[in-house]
């Protein structure tokens, strides 16, 4: 499906894109926590919510 030369880019871009990714993360740490301070809980929010949506249709299917 794909070629080698195709395979082999891929790799490489995943690659560099992880490690561009870490690198301005750890730059950006201070400021993360600085503005973000509440963003865990919006996480936890959003993810009970989606559990209740699967959890109601569930139920509902049966």
């Amino acid at each position: 499906m794909f070629s080698t030369n195709q395979l082999i880019f891929a790799v490489c871009f995943l690659i560099a894109f992880i490690v561009l990714m870490v690198f301005s993360y750890r730059r950006d740490k201070k400021l993360h926590k600085k503005y973000y301070k509440g963003s865990f809980w919006i996480l936890i929010g959003f993810l009970i919510f989606v559990g209740l949506l699967v959890l109601i249709k569930a139920l509902l299917k049966h």
